[in-house]
């Protein structure tokens, strides 16, 4: 390994440019102005030899980042070098540097103390990208918070800095994270010291709800024993409080009415992601970086990707159960009367009474001008005039038949008359019924 980490050949230090318990990071220049971070682990190697277990672990996990670094992806920090500094004996690896703000510098005045819905999105790609390249490969982050997040300049990318806890034994991890450890970013499970993949999850959920809500779940009241305890109880026991909520309280003033209320819509994909980030049992979390990029990507292609309006929502509830009730209302009241046979109406059944009296008189007219045909043609042959004309008794047959054909079909008209007037009472008498009955006519709408 090369010992580059004092001011040696081929690269200077440049100054600190964070410091803390988990170790500090420099600025180094390489010859030709190239710009590097270095991570310094707090941990001494005394004897750089596989013997030695701290050695080992070290040895072990920085394989793994250089892993990384075989597929670099724009949205993780690339690896350069790596080894243990010639004063101290600590480890370290060296990054490449990255010009740009972080997260936490751009929650900061001058900037707005929220991100607007579309940024907030952009952050969820592109960190979701950065732990799917690492789970890949079997490297958990765990230290992933907003100031390991930064905004390069030069690419428009969100990065993933600082590997400094992956290169770390779990005694370590847990020394370090009682002590110097952004507890209001860490998951339930670190606080024994454990680190899985759904523990970067579940640091990637506060990220995202403290981008859109201005602040974390759980605020760290001050850097004492008993604040950082009551952030990790927080992480552990509390309930998360609901981020639209913070959202509408941390609006900037500056912004138009407008821009308010479009901000206000956040997608429900994205909440629901958010909500199964920050699961207090890991189980119940995105298992790894893999199905976390792809939960975002199926969201923010979806059609349930477009923003939803809350406030509509609860005034759309709010009516669906005043109609409930309206039709509770009329079920209770409302009975439906007892209907035998058919109803006709009045002037239906009046016609056709009339009708059939007049069918009556018809026939009965029509059988009295028959009688004297009838009584004329028993007579004995020899009471019959000699003279008959017989043309004037075919005409009175045809007239007879005419008649009877006439009545026929008067008959029919007036029972097709009668069927089109039943029929049509049928159909009220059931459109009736199914107005007396609600539950064939209203459903409420179901949320």
């Amino acid at each position: 390994m090369s010992k580059v980490f004092t001011i040696t050949e081929g690269l200077e230090n440049l100054g600190a440019l964070r410091t803390g318990g988990q170790g500090s990071v420099y600025k180094g220049k390489r010859i030709g102005a190239i710009y590097s971070a270095v991570k310094l682990i707090p941990t001494p190697i005394y004897t750089e030899n596989r013997d030695d277990k701290n050695y080992r672990n070290f040895e072990n996990e920085v394989a793994k980042l250089l892993k990384v670094n075989e597929n670099p992806s724009p949205n993780v920090v690339k690896m350069l070098s790596f080894g243990i500094t010639e004063s101290g004996s600590f480890p370290f690896i060296e990054m490449e540097y990255i010009e740009g703000p972080d997260l936490c510098e751009l929650l900061q005045p001058p900037h707005q103390k929220i991100f607007t819905v579309s940024e907030v999105i952009k952050v969820a790609q592109h960190l979701a990208a950065a732990l799917e390249h690492c789970h890949k490969l079997g490297v958990k982050h765990g230290d992933v918070k907003s100031n390991n997040v930064k905004y390069n300049l030069h690419t428009a990318n969100y990065v993933l800095l600082d590997f400094g806890l992956a290169i770390m034994s779990e005694e370590q991890r847990r020394s370090s994270i009682r002590h110097a450890g952004a507890v209001e970013f860490m998951a339930p499970e670190q606080n024994e010291g454990k680190m899985l993949p759904q523990t970067d999850v579940y640091s990637y959920g506060i990220i995202l709800y403290e981008l859109l809500g201005g602040q974390v779940p759980f605020p760290l009241p001050g850097n004492s024993d008993t604040g950082r305890n009551s952030v990790m109880i927080g992480h552990m026991e509390s309930e998360v409080p609901d981020v639209i909520n913070l959202r509408k309280t941390n609006l900037p003033t500056n912004w138009t009415e407008e821009q308010k209320t479009r901000e206000m819509q956040v997608p429900d994909w994205l909440l629901k992601l958010i909500e199964k980030c920050l699961q207090k049992d890991p189980i119940l979390r995105y298992s790894d970086g893999m199905a976390l990029h792809e939960a975002v990507l199926s969201g923010s292609l979806s059609g349930n990707a477009l923003p939803i309006d809350h406030e509509a929502m609860d005034l759309l509830k709010t009516e669906n159960e005043t109609l409930r009730k309206q039709v509770l209302a009329l079920e209770s009241t409302a009975q439906a009367p007892e209907r035998k046979g058919i109803l006709l109406p009045h002037f239906a059944f009046a016609f056709m009474i009339i009708s059939i009296i007049g069918l009556i008189a018809y026939l009965g007219y029509s059988q009295f001008r028959s009688e004297p045909q009838a009584q004329q043609a028993v007579q004995p042959i020899d009471s019959i005039p000699p003279a008959v004309d017989t043309t004037a008794q075919e005409r009175r047959r045809i007239a007879n038949r005419r008649k009877l054909a006439e009545a026929a079909a008067a008959k029919r008209m007036v029972d097709s008359a009668i069927n089109a007037e039943i029929k049509k009472a049928r159909d009220k008498a059931a459109d009736s019924t199914e107005d007396l009955n609600p539950d064939t006519s209203v459903s409420p709408v179901q949320f």
